[in-house]
């Protein structure tokens, strides 16, 4: 095949198959050289000089180059030395006689050929070589473009990770801010739903002034037994939740009932308020977050012996809350007379409450409730507090306690933060009142 003819079957599909280029000025050397390579289904290009040789490397691409040394004008070390330094990629092997040692060494240096053939050459040895050296070029070729496929990729991924990173940190702020206003959100939420529930229970004890702050005290004692007891969070809110609603049931009670502490009434009466245990109970029923607390409203005249009401539950039968709400509610009850037909000193009422453990009441909840009075560690200061006149306050600042006016009724739960508004409702309570009021404020120093 002439060069002519080569190039003019340079279709897409000769382009896919490996190109050889014979350099040699005798036409029978490259004749002898295509029908050697060419049962091999190689692509095969002829050039009688360098310089022809050159203008095909201009317009084809070659794998591998076969070129003898001895040529006119250019001979095949300055030939493969042009070739080395514009296309390093193509691989050169130089054909070579005996007497040429010197120059096959210059071309070995120069144009840093592949190997060097000697004339004449064994057709076996010189088909071996080339397909390793191709071998050789496709495994190196291989690498490379693997090599640039991972440099792209790990380029796309540090961008990737760079991009992955901004938009996680941006989106990690969104979802912070989003929760810390869910947080103030909710914590508000929880403190109205508090003040709420406390004002519910308020309004209960209107029903009778001897009773007033009953229910804030009973939850107080309730609350504290609980968290000496170290209780979940969620298990002592119910059981503070329950402390203050645990009278809802006696609403719709007539007064000559309520007026008269449970000693002193008949048979018949004493069943009649025994139900405002089940009646609270169910007047939670709608109420979801109240359940549990709605569970132990319903136990706490339960008796540790069994004896109790509605349901006739002992021992550790009776839920927890239900039991710790029993000793706070009848310390309290016992010092107001709600319970016996006199008032006790708070002496008397622990007096009570030791000689009816086992009885009436859980002994463990007796004992932790009469340790934490002995020590006096809480009711007065649970946190750090100063009293001030109402001339005194200020915005901003939070209250240590209920605020109650003297008939016992809840003006603004603990925990409220003061503001403006509500300082002059404060001042018009005390005009009403006709008094100055005692106001319990957050210490921060």
């Amino acid at each position: 095949m002439s060069t002519a003819q080569a190039m003019q079957n340079g279709s897409a599909e000769a382009r896919d198959l490996v190109t050889l280029l014979f350099v040699d000025d005798e036409a029978n050397i490259l004749s002898s050289l295509q029908r050697l390579f060419r049962p091999v289904g190689y692509r095969i290009l002829t050039a009688l000089s360098g310089a022809e040789g050159l203008a095909i490397m201009e317009k084809e691409a070659v794998d591998l180059i076969i070129s003898d040394m001895r040529m006119p004008n250019m001979d095949g070390a300055t030939f493969l030395e042009q070739v080395e330094k514009r296309w390093p990629d193509t691989l050169r092997i130089l054909l070579t006689g005996y007497a040429d040692i010197t120059s096959t060494i210059n071309a070995i240096n120069k144009g840093k050929i592949y190997r060097y053939i000697s004339k004449p050459w064994e057709d076996n040895d010189i088909r071996l070589l080339v397909q390793h050296a191709l071998q050789g070029q496709h495994l190196e070729r291989e690498k490379k473009r693997l090599e640039q496929i991972v440099l792209t990729q790990n380029e796309e991924l540090r961008e990737l990770n760079t991009n992955l990173e901004k938009r996680v940190e941006a989106r990690t702020q969104e979802i912070k801010q989003t929760a810390d206003m869910l947080d103030l959100a909710f914590n508000e939420l929880k403190k109205g739903y508090i003040a709420t529930i406390s004002v519910f229970a308020n309004l209960v004890e209107l029903r009778d002034g001897a009773t007033a702050g009953h229910a804030r005290r009973v939850a107080e004692h309730a609350r504290t037994i609980a968290q000496q007891l170290q209780l979940m969070d969620e298990e002592i809110q119910d059981i503070y939740f329950a402390a203050l609603l645990h009278d809802v049931g006696k609403i719709g009670l007539p007064d000559h009932l309520i007026h008269k502490s449970y000693i002193a009434l008949s048979h018949q009466d004493r069943e009649r308020i025994e139900r405002h245990c089940e009646v609270g109970q169910t007047a939670l029923t709608g109420l979801d977050q109240l359940q549990k607390a709605a569970v132990f409203i319903r136990g706490h005249h339960e008796r540790y012996d069994g004896k109790g009401f509605p349901d006739r539950l002992a021992g550790p039968h009776i839920p927890l809350g239900a039991r710790i709400l029993a000793v706070a509610n009848d310390y309290d009850a016992l010092q107001i007379g709600s319970l016996l037909d006199v008032k006790l000193n708070p002496a008397e009422a622990r007096a009570f409450l030791i000689g009816n453990r086992g009885m009436r009441y859980d002994p463990a909840v007796v004992d932790i409730f009469l340790k934490t009075i002995e020590t006096q560690s809480y009711g007065l200061l649970p946190q750090r507090e100063v009293p001030l006149s109402s001339e005194d306050v200020c915005e901003g600042q939070v209250l240590s306690r209920d605020l109650i006016d003297p008939e016992g009724r809840l003006l603004l739960a603990k925990a409220r933060a003061l503001n403006a508004d509500l300082i002059k409702k404060i001042k018009a309570f005390e005009r009403e009142a006709d008094r100055g009021f005692t106001i319990y404020v957050q210490n921060h120093p």
